[in-house]
């Protein structure tokens, strides 16, 4: 496996020590892009250099959290060649993967367990791009 980016703010933080757990266990790499405590921070300033690692072909691909997870995808979404999902289901994350061929796993830390946590991203990293009539869609989604 290749390395993983994976970045959080503050309301993030905990379920992000748990996926770096969960990457340890695999025996997977990761490069940690923040934020490092619960104190009070803006999720931009860790998703821009994760965006910026996978595009740069630095990480293979990206986990990030924060609370609802919706800021933090918003911001993964601004760089051309992210494709960030917002998941927390395993179906969710799942088509992610498969329709999307998602880069980076979002998820809201406030929302998911760590057991749904585990299952999200067992799914995520298991699932493949399908390819066929979803990459002419993905192809359409860069703006020029």
């Amino acid at each position: 496996m290749k390395l993983i980016g994976i970045c959080s703010d503050h309301a993030g933080y905990e379920l992000k020590l748990f996926v770096r757990e969960w990457l340890e266990a695999k025996g997977w790499k990761y490069k940690d892009f923040g934020t490092f405590s619960t104190e009070s921070c803006d999720y931009p300033d860790f998703a821009h250099p994760l965006a910026l690692a996978v595009e740069a072909g630095e990480c293979y691909s990206g986990i990030a959290v924060c609370g609802s997870g919706n800021g933090i995808n918003m911001t993964l979404n601004k760089h051309q060649h992210i494709r960030a999902a917002l998941c927390w289901t395993t179906e969710i994350a799942h088509l992610a993967r498969h329709h999307n061929d998602a880069n980076i796993l979002v998820m809201p830390g406030r929302f998911i367990s760590t057991v749904e946590a585990d299952a999200i991203m067992t799914e995520f990293f298991a699932s493949e791009f399908d390819g066929g009539r979803h990459q002419t869609r993905i192809d359409k989604i860069p703006v020029s």
